[in-house]
């Protein structure tokens, strides 16, 4: 693996389910990182982009192999970081709770409510390593928020500006009962791989934001009996199709 300069990367992706590679992308170089973590969930491709340099990882490797509670997401941010990344998107797929959150639409969170369960939620969690109490009001910079969504606007890609997320364990979907639950919590949207990763990039000191498609009405919220994994991945495929263009626009800002 040849070095990269902390410098040269202006922007990581990691991509979620149905995001396994990043159109577009020239010239691109695949990078195997060791990891004092273990492995991440895949190479680290690096190449250019609207005469940018991105980083892409897919989360749950570029076959979807790992579900959201094996994503060694320690190593994933760890690998970025080492590389140079010091901004990243996470793009993942959610179910919509809040009526105005349907298929197809897209979302910047602003909040999150985290509800995992057995994960490695900290660099913290290795015998000698500092203890770091970090503030986390606030779970995702707003900085690159606001960047975010005047690159959204740019493109011509309507999205919404805020919201909560709720991270859930997974790989399962939710029962009717936890969406009400949550519901009541105040999330809009649930997800299995909001968290750890946003805590982890704080840890760190990166700038994290997350692009939020919504694939289906999470359980109870829509008028689906049941709901499909075929259109599932068909909604999110159109979401998706506009992640290029915001992120195009956010590169040039």
């Amino acid at each position: 693996m040849s070095h990269l300069e902390p410098t040269s990367i202006d922007l990581a992706v990691i991509g979620g389910s149905g995001l396994y590679n990043f159109p577009g992308l020239e010239n691109a170089e695949r990078y195997t990182v060791d990891t004092p973590y273990g492995p991440a969930s895949g190479d680290i491709v690096i190449g250019d982009f609207v005469g940018k340099r991105i980083a892409f990882l897919a989360r749950h490797g570029e076959s979807h192999t790992l579900p959201p509670h094996r994503v060694n997401y320690r190593a994933n941010v760890w690998a970025l970081h080492s590389l140079g990344a010091r901004r990243v998107i996470g793009v993942n797929a959610v179910g919509g709770i809040r009526g105005d959150m349907g298929p197809q639409v897209i979302v910047v969170p602003d909040q999150l409510v985290d509800y995992t369960h057995g994960r490695f939620t900290s660099f913290c969690d290795v015998d000698g390593a500092e203890v770091k109490h970090i503030d986390f009001s606030e779970p995702y910079t707003e900085s690159l928020r606001q960047q975010l969504l005047e690159a959204a606007h740019a493109a011509n890609v309507g999205v919404i500006g805020s919201g909560c997320y709720g991270a859930t364990q997974g790989p399962r979907l939710e029962t009717r009962a936890e969406i009400a639950r949550m519901k009541r919590d105040g999330c809009d949207l649930v997800g299995m791989t909001g968290m750890p990763e946003a805590v982890l990039a704080r840890e760190l000191g990166l700038d994290y934001a997350c692009l939020a498609l919504v694939a289906n009405f999470a359980a109870g919220c829509g008028d689906e009996a049941e709901i499909s994994i075929e259109e599932i991945f068909a909604h999110l495929a159109a979401a998706t199709a506009e992640v290029p263009r915001i992120l195009g626009k956010l590169l040039q800002l």
